[in-house]
């Protein structure tokens, strides 16, 4: 591996881990403290509904950051493919971090933002928390793919 493409490797791995920690960072830190505003402020201030309202406007900023990583996921290991370096495992979780990643940012995202539009009733339907569950499901597959990607990557950066 040429010193280039070594360096393009390791700012790749550093970027899908950047993507990989803000998403873990949104599920694990971010969403229990936007849906616990009544252990701030000792009482209920906001409506589970103007919390979801806010945590989805951080979905809406991560969802940028997912997109570009399917992007770049795509072009990078495209190019590996391209070079010989074959893998099924890296296939299966380019393939997969593609598939969630754009049905994250473009079917479940674009979804709850209009249910959200049209307001709290629309939130407390059972399609609502059917989509809210496949968004939760389908965002943790692609966080986990995206570790396997850069798991996969690491292990082939260091031999």
């Amino acid at each position: 591996m040429s010193p280039i493409f070594k360096n393009i490797t390791m700012i790749y791995i550093i970027f899908l881990s950047a993507v990989a920690g803000a998403s873990l960072y949104a599920g694990i830190v971010v969403a229990p403290v936007t849906f616990g505003t009544e252990g701030i402020f000792g009482e209920k201030v906001l409506s589970r509904y103007q919390e979801g309202m806010i945590m989805t406007q951080n979905f809406v900023r991560l969802s940028f950051a997912v997109t570009l990583s399917v992007i770049v996921a795509f072009l990078y290991e495209s190019y590996k493919y391209k070079m010989g370096e074959r893998d099924m495992w890296t296939f299966i979780a380019l393939f997969t971090v593609i598939a969630t990643g754009i049905m994250f940012s473009f079917y479940y995202l674009p979804d709850i933002v209009s249910m959200q539009q049209l307001g709290e009733q629309a939130t407390q339907t059972e399609t609502f928390n059917d989509m809210h569950k496949g968004s939760s499901l389908d965002f943790k597959i692609f966080i986990f793919a995206t570790l396997m990607l850069i798991v996969r990557n690491l292990q082939k950066a260091l031999k």
